[in-house]
């Protein structure tokens, strides 16, 4: 019988959370339902996770790395203040499509009922999100294409847009492309 390598138990724990998390429909995911899914006793699940709320963090973890990762690495790729500001929205907004299950994370609905430092971790993210919009929109000011004033009001639009097609994608079951038109939304609130 072939053993796991250290952690693969624990990500397809986390694999298999996302994935439930994809249901359309709004059913309560308990340690026993997610445990069935496994073929696992609910003990299996606890001897790598203390808590379903640390199961929910390690989600946290990978949006968190995975997002942050990605705009460090357009930040560090594009010069232009408006084009990063254009590309890490577009990106999150791809990141989303990709992951609906995370996306009921990001936007906090799977964390309703859940430990409440879990969506303040999450408001803590998209703050960040909307410091990473300003960082960007601040090298347009240095380039005289924006002006002070208009940084933070900008970034704000652009996070309540984001949060507004995370959300809209979600409640439509999933067929509101978060994607669909968003080029041209962002390209307009930016110009």
């Amino acid at each position: 019988m072939a053993t796991s390598k250290p952690g693969e138990k624990k990500l397809h724990i986390l694999q298999t959370l996302a994935s439930m998390l994809e249901n359309p429909k709004a059913e309560k995911i308990t340690t026993a339902s997610l445990a069935a899914r496994i073929g696992v006793s609910e003990a299996a699940l606890y001897r790598h996770f203390a808590s379903k709320a640390q199961m929910f963090e390690g989600l946290i973890e990978f949006i968190e790395s995975s997002v942050f990762g990605l705009i460090n690495q357009i930040t560090t790729q594009q010069e232009n203040g408006v084009m990063q500001a254009q590309e890490i929205s577009l990106m999150l907004l791809s990141f989303s499509s990709r992951n609906p299950g995370m996306t009921k994370v990001m936007i906090g609905d799977a964390l309703i009922n859940e430990d409440e430092r879990l969506q303040l971790r999450m408001n803590q993210f998209v703050d960040r999100i909307e410091l990473a919009l300003k960082q960007a929109l601040r090298l347009s000011v240095v380039a005289g294409e924006l002006n002070e004033a208009e940084v933070a009001v900008r970034a704000n639009l652009i996070v309540a847009m984001l949060l507004g097609r995370w959300q809209r994608f979600v409640k439509t079951s999933f067929k509101q492309n978060p994607l669909e038109n968003a080029a041209q939304q962002i390209a307009f609130l930016l110009s």
